[in-house]
């Protein structure tokens, strides 16, 4: 069972979150979740969430998932000593991409993405917000040479989307692929089915 740690902030694109959410539980991962105050409100601004609690955030409950408060910096998440295959930041603000940048270890999100970077574990920050700054770019530099794998929030269209969901999937199976996480969102181009 593969261990991973995700985390929310407050960057538009909670249908990224939930759906990665969803697809990591229903995966069977081990899934320790992080949600920032701003990312609570992004919970509410775009899905509705009024609180955030696992079977609201998923739809269902979960044995599988843990939810921490994100100011708890003594979880254990925030200790190398807690072996994970991971961690990923869905959506990625430019304020949490500049803080792990920074090396700054404020919060839970932050102190994990610290560890998780400090262990050589794989990191996936998924950035949204967009024109990009020269400060964005040189933060998100900074983290790919530290080991961290920049994945912006960017759908491609060479497999016909015909949904916003469709969009939503083609994001979120690039990232359970980039956890190594098997998944049935049919998101990856196969030239075969073309053919037929």
């Amino acid at each position: 069972m593969k261990r991973i740690v995700m985390a929310i902030t407050g960057a538009s694109g909670a249908p990224y979150a939930r759906r990665l959410a969803q697809e990591l539980a229903r995966a069977g991962t081990d899934l320790h979740l992080v949600i920032s105050s701003h990312g609570r409100r992004l919970l509410l601004d775009e899905l509705g969430i009024r609180e955030p609690t696992i079977e609201a955030l998923l739809g269902e409950p979960a044995d599988n998932v843990t939810l921490y408060p994100p100011n708890d910096v003594g979880a254990r998440i925030a200790s190398g000593s807690f072996i994970t295959d991971g961690m990923i930041v869905c959506p990625c603000s430019s304020n949490t991409l500049g803080a792990v940048a920074s090396g700054l270890g404020d919060d839970l999100i932050r102190r994990a993405a610290a560890v998780t970077l400090k262990e050589s574990r794989r990191l996936v920050l998924v950035t949204r917000e967009m024109p990009l700054s020269q400060i964005d770019l040189a933060n998100m530099l900074r983290l790919s040479q530290a080991g961290a794998v920049i994945c912006p929030a960017n759908p491609g269209f060479y497999l016909k989307p015909a949904t916003v969901g469709d969009l939503v999937d083609f994001v979120v199976g690039k990232l359970l692929d980039l956890l190594g996480v098997p998944h049935e969102l049919h998101t990856r181009w196969e030239p075969e089915r073309e053919a037929d």
